[in-house]
């Protein structure tokens, strides 16, 4: 009886496990994009409107004064910043330095929503303003009153946040720029080498020209 080779039967390859795992790294990639820019794009926007209002007392009236974000804290703002390049960064970088940028990302939503919810009800940056406009540094405002801008700032904030935490939970599994362009360290398969054509096989020949190549050219 004659025996039957075993025929190799080919491996599935890892790349198919991972494909569930990798379709949940983009979706949470993009989730946390859209947090990170939508946040700190809120803060910058926000923090420019008027945060506070009032009425400073100039000899026989009152004269009516506003406060902005940026007079109050320039906190927010700045932190936004801080927040967007480490959006940016988390892509850049891999491993441990990835769990640090993130770790930074969600410090500067967190710091950027405390700053102005405690800004909110912040009163010195009106009586600066009436002090210089008046010319008295003893000058208060009456009728203060603040405007829901500064909780906006803090609600993009803590967007930059979540954006961070997600940064955290899943950036290990994000891809970074140069991804792409890098081998992932597995050897490449090498091709067999070509057999030297016997010119006293017809069937070479035949395969040779098939092939595109010149059977009468010397190797």
């Amino acid at each position: 009886m004659e025996s039957v080779s075993a025929v190799p039967v080919p491996q599935p390859r890892a790349v198919a496990v991972l494909a569930p795992d990798s379709a949940g790294s983009r979706r949470s990639l993009a989730v946390g994009l859209l947090l990170g820019a939508a946040g700190a794009t809120v803060v910058l926007l926000a923090s420019g409107q008027t945060w506070a209002e009032g009425r400073a007392a100039v000899g026989g009236g009152t004269l009516p004064l506003n406060a902005d974000g940026q007079d109050v804290t320039g906190l927010p703002a700045a932190l936004a910043i801080v927040g967007l390049a480490a959006l940016v960064a988390v892509f850049a970088v891999r491993s441990g330095g990835r769990i640090v940028v993130a770790g930074l990302l969600a410090l500067s939503g967190l710091g950027a929503a405390l700053s102005a919810f405690l800004g909110a009800s912040d009163s010195a940056a009106l009586d600066a303003k009436a002090a210089q406009t008046t010319g008295d540094s003893s000058a208060t405002i009456g009728a203060l009153s603040h405007t829901a801008w500064p909780y906006v700032t803090a609600a993009g904030g803590l967007l930059i946040l979540l954006a961070g935490l997600l940064a955290l939970r899943y950036g290990r599994r994000w891809p970074t720029m140069s991804g792409r362009y890098e081998r992932d360290g597995t050897p490449r398969p090498r091709k067999a080498p070509r057999k030297a054509l016997d010119p006293d096989r017809p069937e070479d020949l035949w395969k040779a020209l098939d092939r595109g190549e010149d059977p009468t050219r010397e190797a």
